[in-house]
């Protein structure tokens, strides 16, 4: 799927209660890069503000309050990090569930999302783990940035619909944080 577009999951697979948002990226010999690149899952309301600090499920917060939202300790079919969503349990004042990736700032060698060979978001069936959406290849437009909005998972009438973003941020976690109103 290319920038902008959106399918509709929950009614294109009716039966679908369960995602796994992913992402896939190729580092190629920047070690210092692949090691520090994290994927963060932002429980956002109609605004597009996350409902609270608790609602950023990453690598230090593993899960949302309710649980509907968990970060999988092992990714599987060849992403390198994974979120599972429990679309029944995600609280209903939740809008949107915005996947981020950004580079870990607690580097001390800089390091930019532009390094990337390649970098995708992928959205699979949380039951049988089958590919439902793959974007493009969303890494040849990115230069300076240290933070991509890859995509969003949203709710549209009584459906779930997803989204690829693709919209990168040359300041990075930051700037993510102050569109989002993500407190630091």
């Amino acid at each position: 799927m290319t920038r902008g577009a959106n399918v509709a999951l929950t009614r294109e697979i009716p039966g679908l209660t369960r995602l796994v948002v992913g992402v896939a990226w190729d580092a190629g010999s920047e070690r210092v890069l692949d090691d520090n690149l994290v994927l963060a899952l932002l429980l956002c309301g109609p605004d597009r503000t996350v409902l609270s600090g608790e609602h950023v499920v990453f690598f230090n917060q593993l899960t949302s309050p309710e649980e509907s939202v968990v970060a999988r300790d092992d990714a599987l079919g060849g992403d390198q990090e994974q979120v599972e969503v429990d679309l029944a349990r995600v609280p209903p004042e939740v809008a949107r569930l915005v996947a981020v990736l950004y580079v870990n700032e607690g580097t001390t060698q800089r390091r930019t999302l532009g390094q990337l060979r390649s970098v995708s978001v992928v959205v699979r069936d949380g039951v049988d783990h089958r590919e439902l959406v793959r974007s493009e290849d969303l890494a040849p437009v990115l230069q300076a940035e240290t933070a991509l909005v890859l995509g969003e998972v949203y709710r549209h009438g009584g459906d779930w619909k997803f989204k690829v973003v693709g919209e990168g941020y040359a300041t990075g976690v930051s700037g993510v944080a102050a569109d989002f109103g993500v407190p630091l």
